[in-house]
């Protein structure tokens, strides 16, 4: 049902977001093997419920860092919202661990299509709505889009030498966006992967950006879930310093999404897509101070 009292969609419009700031890092004293005493940083994680036109959705476990796009990505990957115009405002309240989403026509048959969950696999356990599943036969990726093996070593290197709340306090997942030409667009970082990712689909929904010139990359394994958000969000090409599992790979050759794991320094292994590839077999030549003296 309309509320008169929102103000009328017009296309493009941003929703009203919050600006919430949290601690990223806490400091605890430890004791090393010696018995030494020192402080460390470790990581935030709080909770953060999502209220949907006042009725209570889920409970996020995040680092804090971007609650407004966490929570914007996690309703797109969701499909509970359709549209960045049908999202009047995020407001997020650290001093009640919450985030209250208007929308302007409210989410249809949402007790439907949020009873059935499904717990994925990883660290910080998130869970996706039984019927996300099967729309996985409707997405098509690009079939034209190609990555060159240069961008691949640009974006880990890149990845390599990012400042992050891993170097200082680990425990945390990474993920990041870059063009097709190895420009970093977007870095993330929260307890979970699927939150991490969650809200750089929050920041591209945000911009109106597409997704098919794009390249996705994460710190933690290449599950189904992973696979699916990134398929939802036009991404042709996944990359990860991890590796992948049985049903990541088989929902990747379902979609024809390109699968890069194992990606550090200049290794990788393709396990899907291919033919998106652009290999330059020269780039691994041996300099000629390190090629061995003929005999």
């Amino acid at each position: 049902m309309n509320c008169p009292d929102l103000p009328p969609s017009l296309p493009n419009a941003r929703p009203i977001l919050s600006d919430a700031r949290a601690h990223l890092t806490h400091e605890v004293s430890v004791l090393d093997e010696r018995g030494r005493a020192s402080t460390i940083s470790i990581p935030a994680e709080r909770p953060l419920t999502v209220y949907v036109d006042k009725r209570e959705l889920v409970t996020l476990m995040t680092l804090g860092g971007a609650p407004e796009a966490l929570t914007l990505g996690y309703l797109r990957n969701q499909r509970l919202v359709r549209s960045i115009e049908d999202v009047v405002s995020v407001q997020v309240d650290w001093s009640v661990d919450a985030v209250a989403v208007v929308t302007r026509n409210g989410i249809a048959d949402v007790e439907e299509r949020t009873a059935k969950k499904v717990v994925t696999t990883g660290c910080g356990q998130g869970s996706v709505f039984g019927g996300l599943m099967d729309e996985v036969d409707k997405i098509a990726l690009p079939v034209e889009a190609r990555l060159k093996q240069s961008v691949v070593y640009r974006i880990v290197e890149t990845i390599r030498t990012q400042q992050s709340i891993y170097k200082q306090a680990g425990s945390v997942h990474g993920c990041a966006l870059f063009s097709n030409t190895g420009e970093l667009l977007y870095f993330v970082e929260d307890v979970g992967r699927h939150n991490a990712v969650d809200a750089i689909a929050g920041l591209m929904w945000l911009e109106g950006m597409r997704g098919e010139d794009k390249v996705f990359y994460t710190t933690g394994r290449l599950t189904s879930e992973m696979v699916i958000k990134g398929a939802q969000m036009g991404i042709p090409f996944l990359l990860s310093r991890s590796g992948t599992t049985q049903m990541g790979h088989m929902v990747a050759e379902k979609v024809g999404m390109s699968l890069l794991a194992r990606c550090t320094g200049k290794h990788f292994l393709l396990l899907a897509g291919q033919e998106r590839l652009v290999f330059e077999p020269e780039l691994l030549e041996l300099p000629p101070a390190a090629r061995p003296a003929a005999v």
